[in-house]
């Protein structure tokens, strides 16, 4: 008979099926994705769910609401809308006031909502991020629809399985890994988006295919006059196949929920994530991610991982597609005259939990971690980016 203290250990698997539809026009009376989704497991059952609405929307969807109440009216033998529409903050700010969380966990008790009950978010990553942690605390998870309306988030963290809000001034500081029930790509959300944000889901792609897939970066350069003028063809393109490359990386990594040190698709995130804190969040994700990359792209030439030409035709993307690779908060620095840009590695490794690992690449399509920085590197990356964009101001 074994002693009473010998260990017990068993294999827990966990299976988790992870759905991303692509659609148009989700809440036509005609469009039965949401219904489909939604659908009881049982003849004479209704299904519970609230639905949120980032309410940037209701500038370009003034009758978004009316819609979506619309829709589950006219299935209320199925579906049951347990209050009107709540609306939702966005936006990065938001995320870092919890009264917003304590508000939402509110509505959720007020309505009875359950484990088998769904809490449906409708907007950009911030607002995901938002309401799906209020989701996934609440009885330890209610079942939880994302629909994301930026091109940044339906090609990148809407698909993903985190979520999370900002604390301690720190970005996504607390959070869950949590597999949303399904997520519904509807392009016609990107119709009336701004330019920013319209061209802010190009950057993600870029990156995954730096580090994964060389025959889509070609793709991508093939058709950047294309997606800088946002022709929608070319968009809804890049953004399934952005969305496509995440979701097979998550799937197929082995570290769906980062328990180890590695996290290749924050390639260009350690940067990006200090830059936004210290511009208190005016520059948005995407435009930071873009410098971020710019950055690393540069390192990993220096340090003889990439050939400069490969780096410099990955820059010029970059740009071409609209964005600025260079913010002079790079060259901030503290009371100690330390860079705040490489004080924020410290930051990283700390959210990667333990180890510095750091993705760069070692050719275009391939990725490779490094846990090491030089600081003489970064900070002679961070000047010539400097000089290539007084250069481009003085033309």
């Amino acid at each position: 008979m074994p002693s009473r203290f010998a260990t017990i250990n068993r294999n827990i698997r966990l299976d988790f099926n992870h759905r991303v539809y692509f659609t148009r026009d989700s809440f036509s009376s005609t469009n039965e994705t949401l219904a489909d989704i939604l659908q009881p497991k049982r003849k004479g059952q209704t299904t519970k769910a609230i639905v949120y609405l980032d309410e940037g929307l209701l500038d370009s969807l003034p009758n978004l609401p009316k819609q979506i109440e619309s829709y589950f009216r006219s299935r209320e033998d199925r579906l049951e809308l347990v209050c009107p529409i709540k609306f939702s903050p966005g936006g990065e700010p938001a995320k870092n006031n919890f009264k917003y969380i304590e508000q939402i966990w509110s509505d959720l008790n007020k309505h009875s909502m359950c484990r088998h009950s769904y809490v449906i978010v409708i907007g950009g990553g911030a607002a995901l991020d938002m309401v799906g942690f209020a989701a996934a605390t609440a009885h330890r998870g209610l079942r939880l629809i994302r629909f994301p309306t930026t091109s940044l988030s339906q090609g990148d963290a809407g698909v993903g399985v985190k979520n999370g809000i900002n604390f301690f001034g720190k970005k996504n500081w607390v959070g869950t890994f949590t597999v949303p029930d399904a997520v519904v790509n509807d392009f016609a959300f990107l119709r009336g988006l701004p330019s920013r944000q319209k061209r802010a889901g190009f950057i993600e792609a870029v990156k995954v295919a730096l580090i994964r897939d060389r025959s889509f970066f070609e793709q991508i350069e093939e058709r950047a006059e294309e997606l800088a003028n946002f022709e929608t063809d070319s968009m809804e393109q890049v953004i399934r196949k952005s969305a496509a490359l995440h979701l097979d990386h998550i799937a197929i990594s082995g570290d769906p929920f980062e328990k180890g040190s590695a996290r290749p698709l924050d390639f260009g995130h350690w940067v990006a994530h200090k830059l936004e804190q210290i511009s208190d969040f005016r520059i948005g994700h995407g435009d930071a991610v873009a410098i971020g990359l710019a950055v690393d792209l540069l390192y990993s030439s220096r340090i003889g991982l990439v050939k400069q030409a490969s780096a410099h035709r990955a820059i010029n993307l970059i740009e071409r597609l609209g964005f600025s690779t260079y913010d002079p908060l790079l060259h901030r620095v503290d009371e100690n005259d330390m860079s705040l840009i490489i004080l924020g590695l410290d930051e990283f490794r700390e959210h990667l939990g333990g180890e510095l690992t750091i993705t760069l690449i070692q050719g275009i399509g391939e990725g490779v971690e490094v846990h090491a920085m030089d600081k003489i590197h970064i900070k002679s990356a961070l000047d010539e980016l400097r000089e290539r964009h007084l250069s481009i101001t003085a033309k």
